[in-house]
């Protein structure tokens, strides 16, 4: 096991005289900062007649100060090319930003206006309520929320956690301005908040410059209205909820553990063998069977009371079967517990994992202000020892004591017209069953270390070195700021789709990882996980590929196994029919997602049923007609008509890495570099596809010709959707901010190697759908008949030309963009200075781009209709 480095060094903690906590870790290797403010006044924190109101305050921060108008919180901070946000948990309400460094001290200073001197208008509030409702429809219309939610309700009698945390429309509607300036006041104090500061900045300079905004904020004595002690209890409970959706939503749950409790770690690690990778027990027993399109299992620990939970999608009549094999696999954890083998595989992930979420410094600062939030910083570095401590015995006894039979709770989600309610016996019945044997775990011996090569006539380009060998391309790139190196294999698309074979490319890059060479699919999990990794596919309209990130000292080794994985998949029948069924599941599935769904009929719509208007991922129409013969034949055609780019980004050294990796790769045979591009004229097959669901919202997507990946107008409509979209952005302010038409507005550029397109959605109540869709289009006029002003402007291009910068925090980030430029871009010097193209967009550009394509006779709508 690699040792566990010291995530919390370099920290310096001060506390000011008014109460204060300070947190700075000064990274010069970032290439961003990242200002969290935590303040301890959440869910948890409300009465019942607030119910709901942390969130309406966080929503209120960005309304305005009194110096500061309605959305320009938002824009002054895209002007300096970071972004915000934040979110309301159970026991916090967190505030980030994350910007380049040069940025910071105004960032800082917009921050402290907003946290100390939200001015909260009664107008506003009233109009941003509206927004909250719509948000609380979205979120009641999905059905996996629900579930998890209700199942708190199930579990707890008396604890806050038990209530729907965004609140309830009644409520929400009734709040007044002296309600939440009431919370405010009394919730919002420096002894209860947490300002944490990670990346490229001196500590003495972000002391002082904290210490000058924020040193003169009166201190005072915070309300406290703690929640309602909740007893342990012995009882099967269940509760069944039914809707318009097509797969089912099932949550299995026990009270758990609050944070710091000795036993919690164990927990931890139990839902961690459960759910951590394809060598996860639930994986391999629901998933890879194809009892459940999805599965997994966490324990959450919010303060004071914690969650145990167990969750999977799946066809209605699969919830008994899917039943005994959780109720058999919780069994076994609380007779056998996990072997040394599988206790090592989530360990050894949990490090990697770890890596992964603070190797951005805004996952940084917001774990450190968190673990000061519940006792001391250095937290983070004692709950990583304790969990590398846990033992076998203890994860079995954990199990033991708390994920007993009688005191198990579900939730079931089901279609309307299918499936049976769920009931106690059932339940009971199911967690009473005797253990069920996992299958045993292959030894994962090491393999083959590969010879090495010379690097000879390696090119760098921005960073990026590049050695063409005869079989494929091989770039990498280092970031050292955690021992981690993303890997990934990738191809050009060759074979098109038609109508009838859409998702074969899916299914066959999907099925490859289910076994490969001397692995089948549980020894195939086995050895990515033994790296500190999982195996992951990826495929796109116009690429894909497989990867994993993984620990540094096993990167030779994981660069082997995934060509195993590429040239020599089992594709054994079997598997492959689960792995069809799964993306059946998933295709259903997709259905009921009020966002992709019609953003899916407006691309039909736009495309037709061809190239870019087919489903990636397949439907259900034209997967169960996907047979071997056809998955063989994709992959065998795609090996023989693109050649492979291997990108390696982490922890290396690029000589070295090159050398190593080279050798892996020096006897693939030869193949020819990639042919030029073939663009697709934009048709508009139809104007409309749509469709009529049981939801509380209608969700409109508008799709219009635009730039591809290639074209130079790129950057001009990157610059239109900066202006429009996004918090301060101009649809933002007039759908939402003016009109309350939704919670949800979007515009974006969808670029794609052969064709491109503006993408516009708005979700609403079906009553104000007309007036949303008119609204929408009289915006997008505008965009045609006026330019942007040179404020818009220079807002839009700092934003999009700082997060060029703040985008490269993970080494999985710049694999990303080296894969994009180099497959559908122009090539690796585009990434040598990419946000150069954004600052010589001008505003006659963003206007002849949009009178170029946002023409309202050339659009394709796509369309979700709510009742």
């Amino acid at each position: 096991m690699t040792t566990a480095p010291l995530w919390v060094a370099g920290v310096v903690r001060r506390v000011l005289p008014n109460g204060l906590t300070v947190l700075v870790q000064p990274d010069p290797t970032a290439p961003a900062v990242a200002v969290v403010t935590h303040v301890r006044a959440g869910f948890f924190d409300e009465p019942d007649h607030w119910q709901g109101i942390s969130h309406v305050l966080e929503h209120m921060f960005f309304k305005g100060t009194a110096t500061r108008g309605v959305g320009q919180i938002a824009s002054d901070t895209k002007a300096l090319g970071g972004y915000l946000n934040a979110y309301t948990s159970y026991d916090a309400t967190t505030y980030y930003v994350v910007l380049p460094p040069d940025g910071f001290r105004q960032a800082l200073e917009i921050q402290a206006d907003a946290l100390r001197n939200a001015a909260i208008d009664a107008g506003e509030l009233k109009r941003e309520l509206q927004v909250i409702i719509e948000e609380a429809k979205r979120k009641f219309d999905s059905s996996a929320a629900r579930a998890h939610e209700v199942l708190h309700e199930v579990l707890f009698d008396r604890h806050r956690i038990r209530r729907w945390r965004i609140g309830h429309e009644p409520m929400l509607a009734g709040f007044t301005r002296d309600d939440v300036v009431g919370y405010y006041r009394s919730r919002y104090l420096p002894g209860r908040a947490i300002v944490s500061v990670v990346g490229d900045v001196d500590a003495e300079t972000a002391f002082a410059a904290i210490e000058a905004l924020f040193g003169d904020w009166p201190s005072g004595t915070a309300a406290v209205d703690p929640s309602p002690d909740e007893p342990w209890r012995r009882e099967v409970r269940v509760r069944t909820l039914r809707g318009d959706v097509k797969q089912a939503d099932l949550v299995i749950g026990w009270r758990g553990l609050p944070y710091g409790h000795a036993d919690a770690p164990a927990l931890d690690l139990a839902s961690s063998v459960l759910s951590s990778g394809r060598g996860g027990w639930l994986y391999r027993h629901l998933r890879q069977t194809g009892i459940a399109t999805s599965a997994g299992a966490y324990h959450y620990t919010p303060t004071e009371v914690g969650v145990f939970s167990i969750s999977a999608d799946l066809k209605p009549d699969q919830i008994d079967e899917a039943l005994a094999v959780v109720g058999g696999l919780v069994a076994q954890l609380r007779t056998e517990g996990p072997s040394t083998q599988d206790l090592r595989r989530v360990k050894t992930l949990a490090t990697a994992q770890w890596a992964r979420r603070l190797e951005s410094v805004d996952g940084r600062a917001t774990t450190l202000a968190s673990a000061e939030a519940l006792g001391s910083v250095t937290g983070v570095d004692e709950d990583f020892a304790r969990m590398m401590a846990v033992t076998a015995d203890q994860v079995r006894d954990a199990a033991r004591r708390y994920l007993t039979p009688d005191s198990v709770a579900a939730v079931i989600y089901l279609p309307n017209d299918r499936g049976a309610d769920l009931t106690t016996d059932r339940l009971g019945r199911a967690f009473g069953a005797l253990p069920r044997a996992t299958d045993p775990v292959p030894s994962v011996g090491r393999l083959p270390v590969p010879r090495a090569v010379r690097s000879i006539g390696a090119t760098r380009t921005a960073g990026v070195v590049h050695l063409a060998l005869p079989g494929a391309d091989l770039l990498v790139k280092p970031k050292r700021s955690v021992p981690l190196v993303t890997l990934g294999w990738y191809r050009r698309r060759t074979v098109v789709e038609t109508p009838a074979t859409a998702g074969l490319g899916a299914l066959a890059i999907r099925a490859s990882a289910r076994g490969a060479g001397p692995f089948e699919l549980a020894g195939l999990a086995d050895a990515f996980e033994a790296l500190g990794g999982s195996l992951g596919t990826s495929i796109a309209s116009d690429w894909f590929g497989l990867g994993a990130t993984v620990l540094a000292e096993h990167r030779d080794q994981a660069l082997r196994t995934l060509r195993e994985v590429v040239e020599a998949p089992r594709f054994d029948p079997a598997e492959m029919a689960r792995e069809r069924d799964t993306m059946i599941g998933e295709a259903v599935q997709a259905a009921d997602d009020m966002f992709r769904r019609p953003v899916d009929l407006a691309l039909g719509a736009a495309f037709g049923d061809q190239g870019y208007g087919l489903s990636v991922k397949g439907t259900p129409e034209t997967l169960p007609g996907l047979d071997p013969g056809a998955v063989i034949g994709w992959h065998r055609a795609e090996l023989d008509g693109s050649r492979p780019l291997i990108v390696a980004v982490g922890d290396l050294d690029p000589d070295e890495a090159l050398d190593r990796l080279g050798g892996v790769l020096a006897d693939l045979p030869a193949v020819a570099a990639h042919s030029g591009r073939r663009s697709v004229p934009w048709t508009r097959v139809e104007a409309e596809r749509s469709e009529t669901r049981t939801k509380s919202q209608t969700a409109l997507a508008m799709v219009f010709p635009g730039p591809s990946r290639s074209d130079p107008d790129r950057y001009a409509a990157e610059v239109l959707t900066a202006v429009a979209s996004g918090l301060g952005g101009r649809l933002f302010h007039a759908l939402r901010d003016q009109r309350s038409l939704a919670y949800t507005v979007v515009m974006s550029s969808w670029q794609r190697l052969r064709a491109g397109a503006i993408i516009t959605y708005i979700a609403t109540s079906p009553q104000r759908e007309a007036e949303a869709r008119d609204a929408m289009l009289a915006e997008l006029e505008r965009f045609r008949a006026e330019p942007v002003s040179p404020d818009e402007l220079r807002r839009a291009v700092n934003y999009l030309a700082g997060q060029t910068t703040v985008h490269r925090q993970t080494a999985s980030a710049q694999a990303s963009e080296i894969v994009d430029a180099y497959l559908l871009g122009q090539g690796l010097a585009e990434l040598d200075d990419p946000a150069a193209p954004y600052r010589q967009v001008t505003a006659d550009a963003v206007q002849n781009v949009a009178a170029t394509y946002l023409d309202p006779a050339l659009r394709a709508e796509g369309r979700v209709r709510g009742q």
